[in-house]
């Protein structure tokens, strides 16, 4: 119930931090086939995967939100959502959308907040991407950017990329 709760409001908060984006945020005009045709070693053709496996297109003005995803290996559950935002946290990266997306999920889905602070160490620890323009992003070998901004112990972790059971 509160998984689903939360979930509601990030499809209703969404709607309004479009409409609220600056303009200079302009939408990529990128389908998941597109990202597809992208060589299969370049972060484009990753992230088009990404959004293939869990049936997505990218959300005009806020494409860099599912590279963020393939980028950090985070799957699409609320509490990875929330982990998402606190990697983000740790990486610098500041935003009203970003802060309510932690306030409230901390307070809601308090039982992972393990999970949530070893994300925000790994965004510590990491170099920073989240200023990226990640359209131009998209031609660059997956593994070579992935190893340029996260430690090799990160990348070959299959523990910290998955939420821990509850």
């Amino acid at each position: 119930m509160r998984k689903r709760f939360i979930h509601w409001l990030f499809d209703q908060t969404q709607k309004i931090y479009r409409r609220w984006l600056k303009r200079d945020h302009i939408p990529w005009n990128i389908s998941t086939a597109d990202l597809l045709n992208y060589p299969k070693e370049s972060f484009g053709y990753h992230l088009g995967q990404f959004l293939n496996k869990n049936n997505f297109q990218l959300i005009a003005k806020v494409e860099r939100h599912d590279a963020y995803h393939t980028l950090c290996g985070y799957g699409i559950t609320v509490e990875d959502e929330i982990a998402l935002q606190y990697l983000c946290f740790g990486n610098g990266k500041r935003s009203p959308y970003m802060f309510g997306a932690i306030i409230l999920g901390s307070l809601i889905l308090p039982d992972y907040f393990r999970y949530y602070y070893r994300s925000f160490k790994i965004g510590q620890n990491a170099n920073t991407f989240h200023h990226f323009d990640f359209k131009e992003v998209l031609p660059l070998n997956f593994e070579d950017f992935r190893q340029a901004i996260f430690s090799r112990d990160y990348i070959n972790s299959v523990t910290i990329l998955s939420t821990p059971k509850q």
